[in-house]
């Protein structure tokens, strides 16, 4: 008899309601559960929301939580600092897909591939 895989959980650090709301329906399906705070195995931060977001992904990255960082393409400068951090960091279009994969990669051991 095997033990189930650990729930994953995720932690979205977003203002915009309705699109939290898009993401939190991406992470459900793929079999995540949905936290409000740290600890977590990955955080999406809107990078352009949060104060001091340098400092902010730093710090769950010592956590041990996997960080996706999202801005603008025009943010270029902070989303390379997100990056050098040691952060996945993608522009705002390429968010969704982001998470999927990271999803994707980091789903249920029982679940099929």
């Amino acid at each position: 008899m095997s033990n189930p895989a650990p729930e994953r959980t995720v932690l979205f650090l977003t203002r915009d309601l309705f699109f939290r709301a898009k993401l939190d329906a991406l992470a459900r399906a793929a079999g995540a559960r949905v936290v409000r705070a740290a600890p977590a195995d990955l955080a999406v931060v809107e990078l352009a929301a949060t104060d001091n977001a340098i400092a902010r992904v730093r710090h769950l990255l010592e956590q041990g939580v996997a960080v996706i960082g999202f801005a603008s393409h025009v943010e270029a400068e902070l989303l390379r600092a997100v990056r050098e951090a040691g952060a996945v960091a993608v522009p705002n279009s390429q968010i969704e897909e982001a998470v999927r994969r990271w999803l994707g990669q980091h789903g249920p051991v029982d679940s099929p591939p």
